[in-house]
């Protein structure tokens, strides 16, 4: 993902959602499109979650968007 966001690791988004934050982040980085698509994990204040898209997120929340995580 890293390579797909132009080696950034790092981003300030303000959404309401985690939906959102794909959204706003695909539109700044193309190429970041495709790998949400396929899917993603993501963990809010460290907590993961999957199938997460409507999940509010809180102001000043820390988000890490990953790879999408199958249990096992």
């Amino acid at each position: 993902m890293r390579a797909a966001a132009g080696g950034r690791t790092e981003f300030e988004v303000d959404a309401p959602n985690v939906q959102q934050v794909l959204a706003q982040l695909s539109q700044e980085f193309p190429k970041l499109k495709p790998l949400f698509d396929r899917g993603v994990s993501v963990s809010i204040n460290n907590l993961i979650f999957r199938d997460a898209a409507l999940l509010p997120i809180a102001a000043n929340s820390e988000v890490y968007i990953l790879p999408y995580m199958q249990g096992g």
